[in-house]
Protein backbone atom coordinates (compact mmCIF):
# COMPACT_ATOMS: atom_id res chain seq x y z
CA UNK A 1 0.00 0.00 0.00
CA UNK A 2 2.86 2.21 0.61
CA UNK A 3 4.51 2.03 -2.54
CA UNK A 4 0.99 2.54 -4.02
CA UNK A 5 0.59 6.00 -2.62
CA UNK A 6 4.22 6.50 -3.39
CA UNK A 7 3.19 5.83 -6.41
CA UNK A 8 0.25 8.04 -6.67
CA UNK A 9 2.44 10.82 -5.61
CA UNK A 10 5.40 10.31 -8.23
CA UNK A 11 2.79 10.72 -10.92
CA UNK A 12 0.68 13.81 -9.42
CA UNK A 13 3.90 15.41 -8.95
CA UNK A 14 5.19 14.88 -12.44
CA UNK A 15 1.61 16.17 -13.68
CA UNK A 16 2.12 19.39 -11.90
CA UNK A 17 5.24 19.64 -12.90
CA UNK A 18 4.13 19.66 -16.76
CA UNK A 19 1.18 21.72 -16.51
CA UNK A 20 3.37 24.83 -14.71
CA UNK A 21 6.43 24.01 -18.01
CA UNK A 22 6.61 25.58 -20.93
CA UNK A 23 6.02 23.60 -24.46
CA UNK A 24 9.11 24.81 -25.83
CA UNK A 25 11.15 23.16 -22.65
CA UNK A 26 9.14 20.56 -21.39
CA UNK A 27 11.09 17.68 -22.41
CA UNK A 28 14.00 18.83 -21.07
CA UNK A 29 12.50 19.62 -17.72
CA UNK A 30 11.13 16.09 -17.64
CA UNK A 31 14.21 14.62 -18.28
CA UNK A 32 16.31 16.12 -15.74
CA UNK A 33 13.30 15.94 -12.99
CA UNK A 34 13.79 12.05 -13.95
CA UNK A 35 17.43 12.41 -13.30
CA UNK A 36 16.85 14.20 -9.88
CA UNK A 37 14.10 11.75 -9.18
CA UNK A 38 15.88 8.58 -9.28
CA UNK A 39 19.36 10.04 -7.88
CA UNK A 40 17.20 11.04 -4.41
CA UNK A 41 15.40 7.67 -4.30
CA UNK A 42 18.81 6.17 -4.05
CA UNK A 43 20.53 8.77 -1.49
CA UNK A 44 17.74 8.89 0.46
CA UNK A 45 17.92 4.90 0.41
CA UNK A 46 21.12 5.14 1.72
CA UNK A 47 21.10 7.92 4.43
CA UNK A 48 17.45 6.55 5.71
CA UNK A 49 19.29 3.16 6.46
CA UNK A 50 22.90 5.36 7.70
CA UNK A 51 20.23 6.76 10.29
CA UNK A 52 18.52 3.81 11.34
CA UNK A 53 21.78 1.81 11.88
CA UNK A 54 22.97 4.84 14.08
CA UNK A 55 20.33 5.97 16.39
CA UNK A 56 17.63 3.06 15.93
CA UNK A 57 14.35 2.62 13.35
CA UNK A 58 11.86 4.47 15.29
CA UNK A 59 14.14 7.06 16.48
CA UNK A 60 15.35 7.63 12.55
CA UNK A 61 11.26 7.73 11.43
CA UNK A 62 10.85 10.78 13.51
CA UNK A 63 13.77 12.30 13.32
CA UNK A 64 13.45 12.27 9.36
CA UNK A 65 9.43 12.86 9.50
CA UNK A 66 10.60 16.58 11.85
CA UNK A 67 12.96 17.42 9.13
CA UNK A 68 10.56 16.84 6.28
CA UNK A 69 7.96 18.91 7.68
CA UNK A 70 10.74 21.37 9.11
CA UNK A 71 11.88 21.70 5.63
CA UNK A 72 8.95 21.84 3.51
CA UNK A 73 7.50 24.75 5.85
CA UNK A 74 11.36 26.92 6.01
CA UNK A 75 11.13 26.58 1.99
CA UNK A 76 7.20 28.13 2.17
CA UNK A 77 8.72 31.03 4.18
CA UNK A 78 11.85 31.64 2.06
CA UNK A 79 10.72 30.74 -1.49
CA UNK A 80 6.81 32.05 -1.27
CA UNK A 81 7.14 32.73 -5.29
CA UNK A 82 7.23 29.25 -5.48
CA UNK A 83 4.34 28.36 -3.97
CA UNK A 84 1.80 27.00 -6.34
CA UNK A 85 -1.49 28.35 -5.40
CA UNK A 86 -3.30 27.37 -8.20
CA UNK A 87 -3.74 25.34 -12.13
CA UNK A 88 -2.36 28.11 -14.30
CA UNK A 89 -4.97 28.17 -16.75
CA UNK A 90 -7.37 29.35 -13.79
CA UNK A 91 -8.75 32.66 -13.62
CA UNK A 92 -8.46 35.20 -10.06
Amino acid sequence: MLGAGDMVSVYIRHLLVQLQTPDDIRGRVSAVNAVFIGASNELGEFESGFVAAWVGAIPAVVIGGGATLFVALAWTRLFPEQRMNRFPDQEE
